[in-house]
């Protein structure tokens, strides 16, 4: 056994690095018996591994393969069968229960004990062990738990110590050299011992020898010390000749420290003065310019730039620690500061007279634009000024008091300016829409312009310059004359020879182009004065302004203010563009109420004029809120463009307030009502003036609201109308209202214009209807009764034998309506069409041909009803269908 141990120690595990422990010749119980052999393994590395692993020997050859293995921790029970008898069939439960049968009891209760031993020392796991003599167990544990498992296992793993190649391969050679060693141990042993007694001597007597070698050895060390104690010694004296030396040149080397510290000294002095010159001198032609440079002509203008410049960059010169206590410092500080007072109290001075000069240089020029409708150029006067913008911007980074006091005076002078160029300019374009002189005359002066307008314009400048009484020109409409509106504005114009309908499109258009060109002159004057005010106060960028104190604050009209103030200390606004705007406010503070007032003027005129001035402002705000969405410009017409709109809604509703009022003449046939008439015009005007319009949404709404208005006013005359039957008043009107929406072809309007095609088809087919139940009365009357008796359940055939309804009934109803009467009542019906008609909507031979067609179709079911109910009977018309149409169209032809 402990040959085939150590075989299967070299062949299957050393290579697997593992070490055999024990081993067990077992084969399967109840099988055929095949032995092989169960080996408990350790890892050599570590954390160890403990394993229980099956060998057999293979079928092909003598040696040994490895053929399954288990890890000892996956073991949970040990059942060696019987505890007190003698047995080698022992279990072993791992995943499945694993039955095995040894080669002798002796194996297997060694294989148990070592496995026992393994799971004490490596695992501590719980493994069952049942059906094993405690003795078995107890022998593993001679005093005490732990040592007994130890020592056991120490046993069970030193038990053999493999040898490696080189002790092998020595123990050969050994051997080799004495050839009975294998047949004769004691005399190897004995021959070992001899050797070994040989190298002990050779040892000592080595170590013998060595002991001279020492002593010469440390003789030679001590005199090694003595010479460094020479050296040490020469050392010392030297260390002491070099002190002095080094006292010498510690006295040098400070010396020159502070040489080299005085020299940086003087350096940096130097650097700091010529810092001081370089930054802090400001040459004598600048100071001349500051003081005494000449502001009016562009060469002066310059000089005094660069100076403001260089006196600006000379004061905000970054001074380095120290620099502000010096005096020479301080001083010329303080020249700087009187430079620049003095020069912002000389440009201020100089700016303001300016801005007088223009205010009357621009007064000149008044009656002559006035005149023309336009308003004054400014350009040349903002050229001028632009000259003096860098200054301005000087200014205001220096003395930010001045340059505010600057802005007032520009604001209150030019605002006056403005105020009066607008009003002159607004008083020319009232005195043209309400109206001129004989043509060809012009204005000769301002004064005689001024009081020729005065009444007109007396009532549009009350305390709130609002408008009150003005009403649409639909509301003062008649039914019985469509044309009185145009009467109500001919106090305002000379007819002349023209008639009411020309003078409106006349005075309309004269409107649109008047309101239009007071806009195209009001947009670039605000325009170029903004830009101006951007460029000359530098006020394009977005930053916040700094503060000043509250003496210098200004209050603006409507509350707003360049800068406002609590008592408490400055506030200040919230960005530069604000700032444009409000001066923007301030400027043209008049522009907005002599808008409003102009509006309110043409809206008296005609209201429809409101339709053009919706039109061109809200064009004008479109562009303008393009260039700036928050610009005065931007902001002021469409607060304007709020009012318009208002105007605009006030004539819709006058028109709708005037239709809900109308009242119909008694006596007169009704004919195409005046406020459909009206809406075909407004339509058609609004038509021409919306046309690619921004605001059109605004005009469908108002279309909505009018076509709704008219179709319940229609239905309403129509059923108060005593001369005129409904249904004539309903299909002209709606016949016009839709001939109207189909050749203006609104889009919004599409459903109320196949409304109105209904209504009109619908009333005319029930005038048609109703019209030709009088000129065969009786026959009508008649077969009304035979088609009542046949609805009773009467066969049609059968009707004949009724006795009101029999054939000699038939014949006689019949023979009263020969082809003369016929014609006769057909003539009549004519002349009550004609009578019934109005014509203007000219509808008499569409009604009549209608007429024609309902008759005919009378007609044929007249004779149906003869040829079903009086079969055979031969009774028939006394006229066909051919007199029917003779008959008509000579009725027709005789009118």
């Amino acid at each position: 056994m402990t040959a085939i141990k150590h075989a299967l120690q070299r062949d299957i595990f050393t290579p697997n690095d593992e070490r055999l422990l024990s081993i067990v010749n077992v084969c399967k119980a109840g099988k055929k018996k095949r032995n092989c052999f169960l080996c408990a393994t350790v890892t050599t590395e570590r954390p160890v591994q403990v394993n229980v692993v099956k060998v057999k020997k293979s079928d092909k050859g003598d040696f040994y393969k490895r053929q399954t293995a288990w890890a000892l921790r996956d073991l949970a029970v040990v059942d060696a069968k019987d505890a007190v008898k003698e047995n080698p069939e022992f279990d072993l439960h791992f995943d499945k229960v694993y039955k095995w049968v040894a080669s002798s009891t002796v194996e297997k209760n060694t294989f148990i004990s070592c496995i026992w031993k393994l799971n004490q020392r490596y695992l501590r796991k719980k493994i069952d062990f049942i059906n094993v003599s405690s003795q078995l167990l107890e022998e593993s544990v001679p005093s005490g738990e732990n040592q007994s498992v130890a020592g056991g296992d120490e046993e069970a793993v030193d038990e053999y110590q493999e040898l490696n190649a080189r002790e092998e391969q020595d123990i050969e050679i050994m051997m080799e050299g004495c050839e009975y060693a294998i047949s004769n141990a004691e005399a190897f042993a004995e021959k070992l011992s001899r050797e070994l007694q040989v190298l002990d001597g050779a040892n000592i007597q080595s170590i013998m020898a060595s002991e001279k070698q020492v002593n010469i050895l440390m003789k030679l060390l001590d005199e090694a010390l003595k010479e460094v104690d020479q050296i040490e010694m020469k050392l010392s004296s030297y260390e002491e000749m070099l002190q002095s030396v080094k006292e010498q040149m510690d006295q040098i080397s400070e010396s020159n420290h502070l040489i080299h510290l005085s020299n940086t000294n003087n350096v940096k002095l130097l650097s700091e003065i010529e810092f001081l010159v370089n930054h802090m001198d400001l040459a004598k032609g600048h100071i001349k310019a500051l003081q005494e440079g000449d502001l009016t002509s562009s060469r002066g203008i310059e000089a005094c730039t660069n100076a403001a410049d260089a006196l600006l960059q000379c004061m905000n010169v970054a001074l380095r620690p120290g620099h502000d206590m010096l005096h020479a410092v301080k001083e010329q500080q303080q020249r700087f500061s009187d430079l620049r007072e003095q020069f912002a109290r000389r440009l201020a001075s100089h700016l303001n007279s300016v801005f007088v000069q223009q205010g009357h240089d621009q007064s000149s020029t008044l009656a002559q634009h006035s005149v023309e409708l336009t308003l004054p150029n400014h350009h040349p006067f903002h050229r001028d000024l632009l000259r003096y913008a860098k200054l301005m911007e000087w200014l205001k980074n220096t003395d930010y008091g001045k340059y505010e006091g600057l802005t007032k005076n520009y604001m209150d002078y030019l605002s006056r300016l403005y105020e009066r160029e607008i009003k002159d300019f607004f008083e020319v374009a009232k005195i043209k829409m309400t109206g001129t002189t004989k043509e060809g005359k012009k204005f000769a002066t301002l004064p005689r312009k001024e009081s020729a307008v005065k009444q007109e314009t007396e009532s549009l400048h009350g305390s709130s310059g609002k408008l009150t009484g003005s009403t649409s020109s639909l509301n003062k409409l008649s039914v019985q004359s469509s044309g009185s509106r145009r009467s109500q504005s001919s106090s305002l114009l000379d007819m002349g020879n023209m008639s009411a309908s020309d003078l409106d499109v006349a005075d309309r258009t004269k409107f649109d182009k008047i309101f239009e060109r007071v806009l195209s002159e009001l947009e670039p004057l605000c325009l170029a004065e903004q830009d101006f005010i951007s460029k000359f106060f530098k006020l394009q960028q977005h930053q916040s302004v700094p503060g000043t104190t509250t003496n210098e604050a200004e209050e603006m009209d409507g509350g707003t203010s360049c800068r406002s103030y609590a008592s408490g200390g400055p506030q200040t606004i919230s960005s530069e563009k604000d700032m444009i705007r409000q001066m923007m406010t301030k400027i043209f503070r008049c522009i907005e109420p002599e808008l409003n007032n102009l509006i309110a003027l043409g809206d008296k005129i005609d209201s429809f004029n409101s339709l053009y001035m919706l039109v061109k402002m809200s064009h004008h705000v479109w562009t303008a809120q393009n260039v700036d969405p928050a610009s005065f410009l931007s902001t002021t017409l469409g607060n304007v463009l709020v009012t318009v709109k208002r105007n605009f809604d006030k004539c819709i509703s006058n028109q709708m307030k005037q239709m809900d009022e109308v009242k119909i003449s008694k006596k007169s046939k009704v004919g195409i009502l005046p406020f459909v008439a009206e809406f075909e015009e407004f339509a058609g005007l609004a038509e021409s003036i919306f046309k690619n319009a921004e605001r059109r949404g605004d005009l469908d709404k108002a279309y909505i609201k009018l076509i709704r208005a008219v179709f319940v006013s229609v239905e309403k005359v129509a059923n108060e109308s005593q001369k005129t039957p409904r249904d004539v008043v309903m299909m002209e009107n709606f016949h016009r209202i839709f001939a109207t929406l189909s050749r203006l072809k609104i889009s919004c309007l599409e459903s109320e214009k196949k409304e109105a095609k209904q209504k009109y088809t619908d009333h005319l087919q029930s005038y048609v209807i109703y019209s030709l139940g009088q000129p065969l009365e009786k026959l009508n009357h008649f077969f009304e009764g035979v088609e009542a008796r046949v609805a009773q359940g009467i066969r049609e055939e059968e009707v004949s034998y009724q006795l009101a309804f029999n054939k000699q009934e038939l014949r006689k109803v019949i023979k009263e309506y020969p082809g003369k009467e016929v014609k006769k009542g057909l003539d009549n019906l004519y002349k009550k069409v004609d009578k019934h008609l109005c014509e203007e909507e000219n509808l008499l031979q569409v009604v009549w041909h209608s007429m024609q067609d309902e008759f005919i179709r009378q007609y044929k079911h007249f004779e149906g009803l003869i040829a079903r109910c009086y079969p055979g009977s031969g009774i028939t018309m006394e006229f066909t269908i051919q007199d029917i149409l003779d008959y008509c169209s000579s009725i027709a032809q005789s009118h």
